[in-house]
């Protein structure tokens, strides 16, 4: 059998000539690890490229000399976010195993409670969820590893390779996660391979209200929901549907789901479902009474539509980019603001880091003009965009990186230009604007 990354070639390879227009010809969804014979670089979903000692290269620029940077990351491998209708049917009777690290949950100054998770086999809901240790959308080991693993990269590269970050300090970083488990978790591991003497010690990390977090983002804004249903109600859109009809129906048959709406108006959550499995070495879905599995060759098909269907809703549609500034304008905001205060002389932080999710990946990657290069992919698990600011001949120039490589049109711009690139994502009024509807 094929393995899914050459699979993943021949899909990508046919369905750029069909009904989704993308070119890059394949990706890894199935391991942490990149095969040696593919360049380093490689999308892969499981545990995406960032910046790493071996391939990270200084700017020529003379003297140079990097004092400022804001990075945001994707968490890592999770469980999935979706469950099929008969979830416990559609996994190994082993199911998810999330009691394999402890997860804290405690007020300070008292006891240091942690929690794990216990799905009784006696529960009458049992065919809702797998069995085993595992919430919805939970870190997993494998998770917490490469987010360590990624820390001391980022480490190798920003403190023995650049010298810009003496120690790991919360007086020089600031670190902003979501409200998710997974977010904080990862910011731990993070922060633990950059230094492990902070294995056991407290680090704040800061976030904000469920409802207004930006970085989700999460709060409310009804005309960005109108022009998103607008552009997702024209042939662009219901065409890609049409065409993979065929797929929709085997996919529903196996899965219990040709009825809901949640998962046939797009591919998101079949994404979602596939992906946590084949990431963390789990078989595709399989109908405990017909026998029927979900391919691998389905599964690739569906791994190219969704990215089809993100480059679509974020960067490719008419009036995408003005639903990208809606939905994440309260964020271009912030950064803008970071990099306003460090120009300005009053920033206190060295260095900014987030913590966020594939929606705050691509929110970030369109309104930073990354789609006019290429066409976006969905974010991967791990997924980094470093914005540096480096100093030379007395002026500061901004220094884009994106999944460890350099951003070709972002690789050396003044400070000034990138903090309005930044603010143009910030529809006027932005309040009244999302509301007046």
């Amino acid at each position: 059998m094929l393995s899914l990354a050459l699979l993943l070639a021949s899909v990508y390879l046919a369905l750029a000539t069909a009904t989704n227009p993308i070119s890059t010809p394949y990706g890894v969804y199935n391991s942490s690890t990149t095969p040696s014979s593919f360049p380093w670089n490689t999308y892969n979903y499981c545990n995406a490229p960032h910046v790493n000692a071996e391939h990270y290269s200084k700017p020529s620029v003379e003297g140079a000399e990097m004092v400022y940077m804001n990075v945001m990351f994707r968490h890592h491998k999770r469980t999935p976010d979706n469950v099929y209708p008969n979830e416990n049917g559609l996994n190994p009777a082993a199911g998810w195993n999330c009691s394999n690290f402890i997860q804290f949950n405690y007020g300070g100054g008292t006891a240091h409670v942690n929690h794990q998770v216990v799905i009784p086999p006696s529960h009458p809901f049992l065919s809702q969820i797998w069995n085993g240790t595992c919430d919805q959308g939970t870190l997993t080991q494998e998770g917490l590893e490469d987010a360590i693993k990624h820390g001391q990269d980022f480490w190798s590269v920003y403190h023995d390779a650049v010298g810009f970050l003496p120690t790991v300090n919360p007086k020089d970083l600031y670190v902003r996660t979501s409200v998710s488990d997974r977010t904080y978790q990862v910011s731990g591991g993070l922060l633990y391979g950059m230094d492990p003497a902070y294995a056991g010690d407290a680090f704040t990390v800061y976030t904000q209200p469920t409802n207004i977090d930006s970085l989700v983002p999460d709060y409310d804004c009804p005309l960005a929901d109108n022009l998103r249903d607008a552009y997702q109600s024209v042939p662009a859109w219901i065409d890609h549907l049409s065409a993979n009809a065929a797929l929709q129906t085997r996919l529903g048959e196996i899965t219990g789901t040709s009825n809901l709406s949640a998962w046939t108006s797009w591919y998101d959550h079949y994404f979602d479902t596939f992906t946590s499995r084949t990431c963390a070495s789990h078989p595709l879905p399989c109908n405990a009474t017909t026998g029927a599995c979900v391919s691998e060759e389905d599964a690739a098909a569906v791994f190219a539509i969704g990215d089809f269907e993100y480059n679509y809703i974020w960067n490719s549609a008419q009036n995408a980019s003005t639903y990208t500034a809606l939905t994440f304008g309260v964020m271009f905001s912030e950064l803008a603001a970071n990099f306003r205060s460090f120009e300005d002389g009053t920033e206190s932080y060295k260095a900014r880091l987030y913590v966020g999710h594939d929606g705050s990946m691509i929110r970030l990657a369109s309104g930073l003009g990354l789609g006019k290069i290429a066409p976006l992919r969905w974010p991967a698990l791990g997924s980094e965009m470093v914005m540096e600011v480096w100093k030379a001949d007395e002026q500061n120039f901004v220094r884009v990186m994106h999944e460890g490589s350099s951003v070709e049109t972002l690789s050396w711009v003044p400070l000034s230009e990138f903090i309005t690139l930044l603010e143009s994502q910030v529809p006027p009024d932005l309040y009244n604007t999302c509301m007046n509807v």
